[in-house]
């Protein structure tokens, strides 16, 4: 197992929590004529709910790469299979095969409430007299710590640090009044960002956090319905992407349909920002917006905020591309490739200390001298977390033969921790929350250095679909959807 602290100092990024992936399949026809007598119906790979699943998790796999599991429900038993690693990693013909059922729901995890363990790792599954409850969580609770005390004081153990288990002990305690009363007193309790997935043995559910700050959404497959983090996963078992779960809504699916109801009071929307700026895919869609179009437009108000004479237009490999060709469109600039990243450094890729660890940067991404030699580069990347990447890419263009390296960020400076579900460094571990926009040039080496300001992505965000509008930005303004914690050293208390 990897040092989390190691990974993200070759990493330099903020990291999303994880993903969730649902799968509920329709009882096949009793008529099927494929289906002998005392055969299980389930068998057949078109009703194997967990390997859809499994499809789903690999397409989220950005989203977590600390844990992965699946748990799957044949109507009378629930099984789950979950291990540290990418789901390669977890996952073989021979486990994903004892994994029989119907209904199934998959988790990628990376840690940021509880430390990375195979006790953390998800779903979470509860066993009682009433039934059985698994758990898929994306997000953060910030009354985690006030849950869990009032639990162990009823008489609740834990085996995990996870602010999910705090959730499925809420459902399980309430279970004997009925699943949806269950459900709806428990989301009334927990505080934060939360996008639920909930498998019993006959049924698949779906919440979310009622400002919708973490992404769930809806989609139909042929035989039934699924439930994922972002769309991608609903194409890669060729779904189709039907709608996103609203804020304070719950969705349950099982043999009778469909069913949807709100819980609690009407909120505004308070998606987080950063999911358009870097941690969906470009493929995905989420509450009506496209991740890539999204991108195009701040890329663009990017170019008409902080414009700059060059030559060639380039972006920082995988989110800053989508940015850097609405920055290119507008301007006129031409694009180039410029920089490649290396797909094949992973998690297992480790060096021994500080210095080699920042010096990975040269491993993992490398400069196309022919786009970049004797030209002024303006670079595009998504955000500066601490500025270590930053400062490498200068050094790789200038060594590459560029005379002139103008850096430019499609999102505003991060200044202040997130409390519902990204892994915020310590503030002051954020450059920009201690260092002016001209120290940080200064610091990481560029000729120039410009940030999207605050409001240039919210219009810019408002330009792709001005009709479903409303962001997350407390990680910009310091502003939030709900009251939060206060912070010991900079880092939120939870």
């Amino acid at each position: 197992m990897i040092d989390k602290e190691l990974f993200e100092a070759e990493e330099d990024k903020l990291r999303d929590e994880c993903g969730v992936v649902g799968i509920f399949q329709n009882l096949p026809e009793e008529d099927t004529a494929s289906t002998k007598a005392g055969d299980d119906p389930y068998s057949a790979a078109e009703f194997n709910a967990a390997q859809k699943v499994y499809y789903g998790l690999y397409a989220l796999q950005h989203r977590g790469q600390d844990s992965a599991g699946i748990a799957v429900s044949d109507g009378t038993e629930v099984k789950v299979h979950k291990g540290m690693g990418a789901v390669a990693e977890v996952f073989n013909p021979q486990n994903l095969g004892e994994l029989q059922g119907r209904i199934a729901l998959g988790h990628v995890r990376y840690a940021t409430a509880g430390s990375c363990t195979l006790e953390n790792a998800q779903p979470m599954v509860q066993t009682s007299k009433l039934g059985t409850i698994a758990v898929a969580h994306n997000g953060q609770l910030i009354n985690y710590e006030q849950l869990r005390e009032m639990l162990e004081d009823a008489g609740c153990t834990f085996n995990s640090t996870s602010d999910t288990e705090v959730i499925v002990k809420l459902i399980a305690r309430g279970y004997k009044r009925g699943l949806e009363r269950a459900l709806t007193d428990t989301i009334q309790m927990v505080k934060g960002s939360f996008a639920l997935g909930v498998m019993t043995e006959n049924s698949l559910i779906a919440a979310r956090d009622p400002n919708g700050i973490r992404p769930l959404s809806l989609g139909k497959t042929e035989n039934g319905w699924i439930i994922a983090s972002e769309s991608c996963a609903i194409d890669a078992v060729n779904g189709e992407y039907v709608r996103d779960i609203k804020p304070g809504e719950i969705v349950i699916i099982n043999d009778e349909g469909v069913l949807s109801f709100e819980f609690g009071e009407k909120t505004s929307k308070r998606t987080c920002i950063f999911e358009y700026v870097y941690f969906a895919r470009p493929d995905s869609v989420i509450d009506q917006i496209s991740v890539q179009e999204a991108r195009y437009a701040l890329g663009a108000q990017l170019a008409k905020e902080s414009g700059v004479p060059a030559d060639v237009v380039i972006g920082v490999p995988d989110s800053g591309i989508g940015a850097a060709l609405g920055y290119s469109k507008a301007t006129g600039i031409p694009y180039a490739a410029g920089i490649v990243k290396n797909k094949y450094i992973g998690r297992t890729f480790i060096a021994p200390t500080q210095k080699e660890r920042e010096n990975m940067v040269f491993v993992k991404l490398n400069a196309v001298p022919c786009d970049v030699r004797g030209k002024r580069v303006i670079v595009i990347d998504d955000s500066i977390v601490r500025g270590t990447t930053s400062k490498r890419l200068v050094q790789i263009l200038r060594r590459a033969g560029a005379t002139e390296v103008h850096f430019r960020i499609s999102s505003a400076p991060v200044k202040f921790p997130c409390y519902f579900g990204i892994n915020t460094p310590t503030r002051h571990e954020l450059i920009s929350a201690g260092h002016t926009t001209e120290e940080i040039c200064r610091m990481i080496g560029a000729d120039s250095l410009a940030f999207l300001t605050p409001e240039g992505m919210m219009e810019a965000l408002r330009g792709v679909n001005p009709e479903n509008y409303g962001f997350c930005k407390g990680c910009f303004t310091g502003e939030y959807p709900i009251s939060v914690p206060g912070e010991v050293n900079g880092k939120a208390v939870n």
